[in-house]
C-alpha cells in the first residue's frame, strides 16, 4: 500500500467460513503484484490494523491475521455485526473492495524477542495474536517457549482451526478450552484463566500478550502478575474497542489514549481497567 491514507482496490480471492458468524477474507492487490513492505521487511507489524470496506457502505477496522512477511495477500477475519460487516459477508470470491493501512502501533517485536511468550485469546480476539505467532515461527531462533491459550464459548467458535494445527507442528504450544462441555469435545473445559497452570515459563524473562473480551483480560492480569510478569511486560490489544479507526468518533478511548491512534496495542498499565 503506497499511500496508507488512500483506499486501494483489492480483490477477494478466498472466503472461508470460520464460525457461524465469522468469515476469513483473503485480499490481493490489483495494482502491482505485492503489498509494500516496511524497513523490517514486513507488510504490517502484528497488532496493527487495516481499514476494509466498500464505497457507499463505509469501512471498518480489522487486524490482519496472516503472516506479516506475506506480501502477496492480507487476510482478515470479519464477524457479522453491522452495516459494513454485513456487506462483506454478502460478497463473493472475485469481488473487489477497498483497503487502507496499516495503521496504529503493534506489538514491540524487538522487546519481545529473546523471551518466553504467553499469548491469551478469547473469542474473536485471535487476529493480532495469529499475526504475532506467524512472526515468531519465521524467527524461531529468537524466541524461547511460546504458548497460545485460546478460549471460546464452544468448539464451533474456535477460529483458524487448520492454522492452529500448523502452529502445533511448528512447536507452538497450543492449549484450547471451551466454556461448557460439548458433544465430541475432549479438551479443556473452563476459562482461559484456568489454563495458566498448564504452562512452564522463565518468569524473569517472559512477556504476555492478550486480546479478547474485557472480563477475560481483567482476570488474566491477576494471573500473570503472580507468575512474575509485570504490567510493562503485559501487552494488550484493544482492537475490540475500535470503531471509526481515524479518531473522528472518539468512542475508542482507553485511559487517556485513543485506541486507533495510540494503540491498538498498549502496555497493561496504559489501559483503562474498566474493560467493558
Amino acid at each position: 500500500m503506497s499511500n496508507i491514507y488512500l483506499p486501494e482496490i483489492v480483490k477477494v480471492t478466498k472466503i472461508e467460513e470460520q464460525s457461524p458468524t465469522v468469515k476469513l477474507f483473503r485480499l490481493v492487490p490489483t495494482q502491482g503484484s505485492e503489498f509494500k513492505k516496511n524497513e523490517k521487511g514486513l507488510v504490517f507489524i502484528p497488532g496493527q490494523f487495516v481499514m476494509v470496506g466498500q464505497i457507499g457502505y463505509g469501512e471498518s477496522p480489522f487486524g490482519p491475521l496472516s503472516s506479516p512477511y506475506e506480501a502477496d495477500y492480507i487476510e482478515v477475519a470479519v464477524r457479522k455485526a453491522g452495516v459494513v460487516t454485513n456487506y462483506l459477508h454478502s460478497i463473493k470470491e472475485g469481488d473487489k473492495i477497498t483497503l487502507r493501512g496499516p495503521f496504529g502501533n503493534g506489538f514491540p517485536l524487538d522487546f519481545i524477542e529473546g523471551k518466553d511468550v504467553v499469548s491469551a485469546i478469547g473469542g474473536c480476539g485471535i487476529p493480532p495474536i495469529a499475526a504475532l505467532v506467524e512472526y515468531i515461527i519465521k524467527n524461531k531462533e529468537k524466541f524461547g517457549r511460546v504458548y497460545v491459550l485460546y478460549g471460546a464459548r464452544n468448539p464451533e467458535e474456535i477460529l483458524m482451526k487448520k492454522k492452529i494445527e500448523e502452529w502445533r507442528k511448528e512447536g507452538i504450544k497450543i492449549i484450547l478450552t471451551i466454556d461448557k462441555p460439548a458433544d465430541g469435545w475432549d479438551g479443556h473445559v473452563g476459562f482461559v484463566t484456568d489454563l495458566v497452570k498448564e504452562i512452564e515459563i522463565n518468569e524473569s524473562n517472559a512477556v504476555a500478550t492478550m486480546c479478547g473480551p474485557g472480563p477475560m483480560m481483567d482476570a488474566l492480569e491477576k494471573v500473570f502478575r503472580p507468575l512474575g510478569i509485570p504490567d510493562r511486560r503485559i501487552f494488550v490489544s484493544m482492537e475490540r474497542k475500535m470503531q471509526c479507526g481515524v479518531v473522528k468518533c472518539q468512542h475508542c478511548t482507553t485511559g487517556k489514549s485513543y485506541v486507533c491512534m495510540d494503540g491498538p496495542v498498549f502496555y497493561y498499565d496504559q489501559v483503562d481497567k474498566n474493560f467493558d
